[in-house]
């Protein structure tokens, strides 16, 4: 399988990501936790079937210590029990996040003062940036088709 498009060879595409890229550093380095914010990349890259960021942020959280129990319980966050109130609250403003084109009223309220009452405002401020973060990485993947499963823990660091 090839990408549609070379997007780590085109000098406009690396433009583009490595502003998007940016945004991430700045995310990263924000005080929502590292556990939390690699859950988010994951379940919203399950809901979008993008291949290549569930390959790496799979790999990425295994590599900083997550279980595997954990990573095979996302897409089931709601009937698994190994998972923190604050996370399952990320997770949740995670999957309307992501799904806001489905959703009648985008995200609820109450899915918003869950994910408020374990995050301060610049946390919130934070989940919310990587939602719409991961899923721009999400959509370009996906529409370009790029291959998933090559992805080595710090290649692109």
């Amino acid at each position: 399988m090839e990408a549609r498009l070379n997007i780590f060879g085109n000098p406009l595409a690396m433009k583009v990501l490595r502003h998007v890229n940016s945004a991430g550093k700045v995310l990263s380095d924000s005080t929502l936790p590292a556990a939390t914010q690699e859950l988010v990349k994951i379940r919203a890259s399950q809901i979008n079937g993008c291949g290549f960021c569930t390959d790496m942020h799979t790999k990425d959280a295994a590599k900083a210590g997550e279980t595997s129990v954990r990573l095979n319980l996302i897409a089931a966050w709601r009937e698994a029990t190994v998972f923190t109130d604050a996370e399952r609250a990320a997770l949740e403003l995670t999957e309307q996040g992501t799904r806001i084109a489905d959703a009648a009223g985008g995200v609820t309220d109450a899915a918003w003062a869950n994910a408020a009452k374990y995050y301060d405002e610049d946390q919130l401020v934070a989940l919310v940036s990587l939602i719409a973060l991961i899923n721009v990485y999400n959509r370009v993947n996906v529409m370009v088709q790029q291959p998933a499963g090559g992805y080595e823990p710090g290649m692109f660091d």
